[in-house]
């Protein structure tokens, strides 16, 4: 059984299809990735995932629970979930350390010793050891977006949603936040991105699915995607990256 599928999934904005119909299996440590123009549906499909936004028609399970479902506790589907998004959203009055360990504590009850320790070794594990007492304005934005992404994973999450997190950073520092991602994928973590790097996304997918207007035009493993893709869209897609210097 995948650990999440998406099954016939619509959402519409004001009379717009955002999503239409889409279907998208994903196994325990696979990463996809969701590639696409800016409106495909990409950010979109993940803000469905972590009940962000309400579907409108379809439904999405996981680990063969309906989370789609109204009766559904949203606060407990989001527990098992890790979602990072393109802006840090750090608490800035927070230092990191607290950044990091105040769901864990407030929300999965882990007691304060034990949540500020699991939070010491994931900062030592992505180099960030020196950063706990650090407060989010006094970091770079690559180490904003590292913290962001340990914040996620302190509470353990069955899956990680990761929506451009490297398109707020100066090119310098995208380096060592798609390290962090590496890192995830190579330590088993199941993983949904959406990203502009494609060479990255070639690099670390299992799983690559190109968006277009909402639809799930096509997907497949990265080799095949990105030298034999079948539909002319997704051909079209990559030329325009190829073209403009993003491959």
């Amino acid at each position: 059984m995948s650990l999440l599928t998406i099954e016939g999934v619509w959402k519409n904005f004001h009379g717009n299809h955002v999503l239409r119909g889409i279907d998208l299996e994903v196994d325990t440590h696979e990463v996809v990735c969701l590639i696409g123009a800016s409106g495909s549906g990409k950010s979109t499909l993940l803000r469905c995932v972590n009940l962000l936004e309400t579907v409108d028609d379809g439904a999405i399970f996981l680990d063969g629970q309906e989370i789609t479902d109204p009766r559904m506790d949203v606060d407990d589907v989001r527990k098992r979930l890790g979602i990072v998004f393109q802006a840090f959203n750090l608490f800035p009055h927070m230092n990191v350390l607290d950044n990091i360990t105040l769901a864990p504590k407030q929300v999965h009850r882990t007691p304060a010793r034990q949540a500020e320790e699991q939070a010491r070794d994931l900062l030592s594990r992505f180099g960030l050891a020196d950063k706990a007492g650090a407060y989010p304005d006094q970091l770079s934005g690559g180490q904003q977006q590292r913290v962001a992404i340990i914040r996620a994973m302190a509470t353990q999450p069955r899956l990680m949603l990761l929506d451009e997190v490297t398109s707020a950073l100066d090119p310098a520092l995208v380096v060592e936040v798609l390290g962090v991602i590496r890192e995830l994928k190579q330590s088993g973590m199941t993983m949904i991105l959406t990203t502009h790097e494609m060479s990255f996304c070639r690099d670390i997918a299992d799983t690559v699915c190109f968006l277009d207007g909402g639809v799930l035009v096509e997907k497949g493993p990265p080799e095949k995607i990105f030298t034999e893709p079948d539909h002319p869209r997704t051909k079209e897609f990559l030329r325009s990256v190829l073209d403009s210097g993003r491959f």
